[in-house]
């Protein structure tokens, strides 16, 4: 009866299952076969066996990219992280007009990429931002990040917390939402201070949801694209160019689809190594409170 009721489920999650063969599994299979060749416009492929990985992982260009992502993602998340944590403990002390102050914050998440950099390169043009001539009006430096590499840096590392701080701020504040008042009822009475309640009782709790986020800001920013080829485009000459930028000039600017390829999954067995750590440290976290 079970047997005969499954075979009757198979036509209805057929579509399903052709939508993933044909959008993820097929692509991904071709995407490894062409990482063991070489491979332009014009050409035939022919294979290289694991050349096209030792090419990559030799090449000085690609670890300027490598270091710029790492510094990036450090840099980035672990910010985001400190701002997301301290704004859901402000919103949650109730905060005066926090449903304003809540679609604001927001708001970034529901602008256009595209938008979005478009307005941050307005801000802080150096010659006509309204950002750049306050800071000038103060006497302070500006972030010259059309020719300085380390200023294109810094402007990029905000313009991506800027864009993904909702994401991050939505995830921690639903989880100090969930914590009992129990608890800081109980850890008042026992003579805690607020700054004790909040490392013994606060942090405790927000772990799993700290990694939670951490995972996928981690694995977010690590194929870190659109930031970085709308607002500098890799450059001034490639100093700011990351990962999925030096994937895609290696795929659509030198035609080299092979490194292209196979940079695409070492970012892959990088990204899973990351989920890999998180998930293990978030599950022994867990077998450890329960």
């Amino acid at each position: 009866m079970k047997t005969s009721r499954i075979w009757q489920m198979v036509p209805l999650l057929a579509p399903v299952q052709l939508l993933l063969l044909s959008v993820i599994v097929i692509p991904s299979v071709y995407v490894i076969w062409l990482s063991f060749h070489t491979s332009t416009f014009g050409q035939s492929a022919s294979f290289v066996g694991w050349g096209n990985y030792v090419q990559v992982l030799t090449d000085p260009g690609f670890h300027s990219a490598l270091w710029n992502t790492v510094v990036l993602v450090v840099v980035a998340v672990h910010l985001e992280m400190l701002i997301a944590l301290g704004m859901a403990l402000l919103f949650n002390s109730g905060l005066w007009f926090r449903r304003i102050l809540f679609v604001a914050v927001l708001a970034p998440y529901a602008v256009s990429e595209v938008v979005g950099v478009a307005m941050w390169r307005f801000l802080f043009d150096p010659d006509v931002g309204p950002v750049s001539n306050l800071l000038a009006a103060l006497h302070l430096p500006l972030l010259e990040w059309s020719y300085e590499p380390s200023h294109a840096m810094i402007m990029i590392a905000i313009l991506t917390i800027w864009m993904h701080l909702p994401f991050t701020f939505v995830i921690i504040y639903a989880a100090r939402l969930a914590l009992p008042s129990d608890l800081y009822e109980a850890a008042r009475i026992d003579g805690a201070t607020p700054l004790q309640s909040f490392y013994r009782v606060t942090m405790p709790l927000l772990g799993p949801a700290i990694l939670v986020a951490l995972l996928f800001r981690y694995i977010f920013a690590f194929r870190l694209f659109s930031e970085v080829w709308l607002l500098t485009g890799g450059g001034p000459a490639r100093t700011t160019e990351v990962v999925a930028v030096y994937l895609y000039q290696e795929a659509f600017t030198f035609s080299a689809f092979g490194p292209a390829a196979a940079t695409a999954w070492i970012m892959v067995i990088v990204s899973m190594l990351l989920a890999s750590g998180y998930i293990y440290l978030l599950r022994r976290q867990v077998r450890n409170a329960g």
